[in-house]
C-alpha cells in the first residue's frame, strides 16, 4: 500500500530521528562522504538558478523532492545503456556524479543505469543527514478492468529511494528519468470499476427484453428496501408504543448485525490464514495478537525493527519468543531456510498464554 502523502505535513516533520534510524540509514563510505556532501549542498545552494524561486529549501522533504527532480531532469545525468566499466577502486556514486574514469578519450560519461539514479539519491541524502534507504520493487503494472487484477512483468522491476520522516515513516522518491517522481496512489475501487465494465460489456450483447427485465428486477429490490426503511421510521410517529417498538427493533438488529460481523470477520480471517504458508500464518497470527494489544506493526517497519520497537512492553520471556518467531520468519522468507513448525506453533501458544496471564 502506498502511504498517504501530505506535502504540508511532511514539510513540518522535522529531524527528530530515532536512534535506530540514525544508526542504520545515515551510513556512507567515508572515502566519498565529503565530496558527495559538497556537491549535494552546491546543488541545493544553486536551486534558485534552476527552479527560478527565491524560497530557500529548509525541510528534509523539500530537499529530497528537489534532489530527486534535479537528478531526473538534469540533462547532464543521462540514462546510459552501456556505461563504462568501473576503474579499480572507483565507486558507483563518484562515477555517476563526476564521470567514469574509463570514459572513452575525448568523452565524459556521466549518469548510469536507472537503478544508479536511486542509489546516488540515497547517498546524497545521507550525506546531508537525511535518513534514506534503497528499496527494490515493481511498478503498478497495467490494470485489467475485466479481471480486476494488475498485470506486473519482470520488466516492471526497479529500485527507488525511500526517505524517513519522524512519526510518518518511509516515503518513496523516484529520480529515474521517464518514471513518476512519487508512486501513484490508487484512490478508487478498481474492483467495482471492473464490475461496471463487465456489466456494460454484457449489457451490450444481451437483447433489450433481458436487460429490461434485469433493470426492473433490481429496481424492485431497491423499492422493497425503501419500503422497509419507510415502515421503520413510521413507527416513531405512532406515539410512545411505536417509539419503544422501534428502539427495541433497532437494538435487536444492531446486536444481530454485530454478531454477524464478528462471525464473518473471524471466518474471513480463518480463510485468509488457510491460504498462507504455515510459517507466514504463524507470523501473521503473532502480529494480530500484538495488534489486539495496541502494538500494531506499521507498513514501513521491517520485522526486526518492529520487534525492537515493542520490546519494552513485554517480559524477557515474551521478547525472546517474539524474536525467535521473527528470525525464523525472516530466514524462511528471505533466505529459504528450513524451520521447525512444531516449535513455532508451541512458541505462539506460549506467547498467547503468557500475555493472557499477564493481563488477567
Amino acid at each position: 500500500d502506498v502511504p498517504y502523502r501530505d506535502r504540508t505535513v511532511l514539510n513540518q516533520a522535522g529531524t527528530n530521528y530515532p536512534e535506530t534510524i540514525r544508526k542504520y540509514y545515515l551510513q556512507i563510505p567515508p572515502e566519498i562522504a565529503e565530496k558527495v556532501r559538497q556537491i549535494t549542498e552546491e546543488i541545493l545552494a544553486n536551486k534558485n538558478k534552476v527552479a527560478q524561486s527565491s524560497n530557500p529549501i529548509i525541510s528534509p522533504y523539500g530537499k529530497a523532492l528537489y534532489l530527486a527532480q534535479y537528478l531526473k531532469q538534469n540533462p547532464n545525468y543521462k540514462l546510459q545503456k552501456e556505461p563504462p566499466f568501473f576503474a579499480e577502486g572507483e565507486d558507483l556514486v563518484s562515477a555517476f556524479l563526476f564521470g567514469y574514469q574509463n570514459s572513452p578519450e575525448g568523452e565524459k560519461f556521466i549518469g548510469g543505469y536507472g537503478d544508479h539514479f536511486s542509489t546516488v539519491l540515497t547517498i546524497m541524502l545521507r550525506s546531508i543527514g537525511i535518513p534514506a534507504r534503497l528499496v527494490a520493487g515493481y511498478s503498478p503494472g497495467e490494470f485489467n478492468p475485466f479481471t480486476g487484477l494488475y498485470v506486473v512483468k519482470n520488466t516492471d522491476a526497479y529500485m527507488m529511494t525511500e526517505v524517513y520522516f519522524p512519526e510518518y515513516g518511509w516515503f518513496a522518491f523516484n529520480p529515474i528519468p521517464g518514471m513518476p517522481l512519487t508512486p501513484p496512489s490508487i484512490e478508487k475501487n478498481e474492483t467495482f470499476s471492473a464490475l461496471m465494465t463487465f456489466w456494460k460489456w454484457v449489457a451490450g450483447w444481451l437483447p433489450s427484453p433481458v436487460t429490461g427485465f434485469l433493470e426492473r428486477f433490481i429496481g424492485g429490490i431497491f423499492r422493497w428496501v425503501l419500503g422497509i426503511i419507510s415502515w421503520f421510521f413510521a413507527l416513531f410517529s405512532q406515539g410512545w408504543q411505536g417509539i419503544f417498538t422501534g428502539l427495541i427493533l433497532a437494538t435487536s438488529l444492531a446486536f444481530l448485525g454485530w454478531l454477524l460481523y464478528i462471525f464473518w470477520r473471524g471466518w474471513r480471517y480463518g480463510r485468509w490464514l488457510a491460504k498462507l504458508s504455515p510459517v507466514e500464518s504463524i507470523y501473521q497470527q503473532m502480529l494480530s495478537l500484538m495488534a489486539s494489544k495496541g502494538l500494531v506493526k506499521h507498513r514501513f517497519q521491517t520485522p526486526f525493527e518492529y520487534t525492537k520497537a515493542i520490546q519494552e512492553y513485554h517480559s524477557i520471556n515474551e521478547v525472546e519468543i517474539i524474536e525467535e518467531i521473527s528470525q525464523a520468519y525472516v530466514g524462511w522468507r528471505y533466505g529459504s531456510k528450513e524451520v521447525n513448525l512444531t516449535r513455532l506453533k508451541n512458541l505462539l501458544r506460549s506467547l498467547k498464554r503468557s500475555i493472557r496471564r499477564r493481563l488477567n
